[in-house]
């Protein structure tokens, strides 16, 4: 059982790894972002077809028809979450596309007292207020010197629909995580599909060996092969572990962005990372039961 989870705990830190370096890869490849969304969720659904049919596993359609609804709508928020994120790799930072990525949590947080009746505690207003901090250092707007705010709009953009799928993802039940992420990929893949076609001239668009390559790697290696690994890990580690881990992908980013692409990293970028993160972190950590001793 140990071996399990100890290997289990390293496909989780594999995937995530993957996660990080997707905005270095996105940053290389020359074409709209809606393209780059289409091609990702289409080959990463069908590499999970092919892993569904490799391991066999049974397909409960009955729970699939049953939250139908919840599945193809939280795909194409994928979809549309994958085209402000890529977005906001070209118009700001790697490092501070990926933060603003990561206020997901807060946003759920923000919003979990109506929707999913959950409790509201002074842990997690702190740590909403120190994230909410922490986006406006990293911005730059405190030193008068603000990255392109379309970059940090798209960000939190893409964050803001993350949120809404975490929250929606609440309400599906009995359907497995590889069915339903197949689903919500071939969505994502479908709902990306009509805006290329209507904004994107597809026919001008130069494909080289050296692109090629590269959109395989973000469909197949950073799709289809990370989500494997997640879904293969998070069922045999407890749900607050498989959250920590989950941080290492923004640090990864922020390490990439530094060392690969060269992007400026100041002590206040340093601070308001520390402080996103950082909030992120506390909101995943399980709180401690006071019980009094009889």
């Amino acid at each position: 059982m140990k071996d399990s989870a100890t290997s289990a705990k390293i496909k989780l830190t594999v995937a995530m790894t993957i996660f990080g370096t997707i905005g270095v890869f996105r940053s290389y490849i020359p074409f709209p972002s809606s393209v780059i969304a289409f091609i990702r969720g289409f080959i990463g659904m069908l590499f999970l077809i092919a892993v569904i049919a490799i391991k066999r596993e049974k397909i409960n359609f009955t729970a699939i028809k049953k939250n139908l609804a919840l599945l193809l709508v939280s795909g194409a928020l994928i979809g549309l979450n994958w085209i402000l994120l890529f977005e906001a790799y070209r118009y700001t930072t790697v490092a501070t596309a990926t933060l603003c990525y990561y206020m997901a949590p807060v946003f759920v947080i923000i919003v979990s007292p109506f929707i999913l009746k959950e409790k509201l505690n002074t842990r997690k207003i702190l740590c909403t207020l120190a994230a909410i901090v922490g986006m406006v250092t990293i911005s730059g707007v405190l030193t008068g010197g603000a990255t392109d705010i379309r970059g940090i709009l798209f960000g939190l953009g893409a964050a803001l629909l993350y949120a809404t799928v975490i929250i929606l993802n609440k309400f599906i039940s009995g359907v497995s995580d590889y069915e339903k992420t197949v689903i919500q990929l071939g969505m994502a893949a479908f709902a990306a599909l009509p805006y290329v076609l209507l904004t994107e001239d597809i026919t001008a668009l130069q494909i080289t060996p050296a692109i090629l390559a590269l959109l395989a790697i973000v469909g197949i290696i950073h799709t289809g092969v990370a989500y494997t690994l997640y879904f293969g890990s998070i069922e045999k580690i407890k749900a607050q572990t498989a959250a920590i881990f989950g941080y290492i992908d923004p640090v990864v980013a922020l390490i990439l962005s530094a060392v690969i692409l060269k992007e400026s990293f100041t002590w206040l970028h340093f601070l308001g990372s520390l402080m996103i993160l950082g909030a992120a972190v506390m909101i995943e950590l399980p709180q401690k039961n006071k019980k009094l001793k009889k």
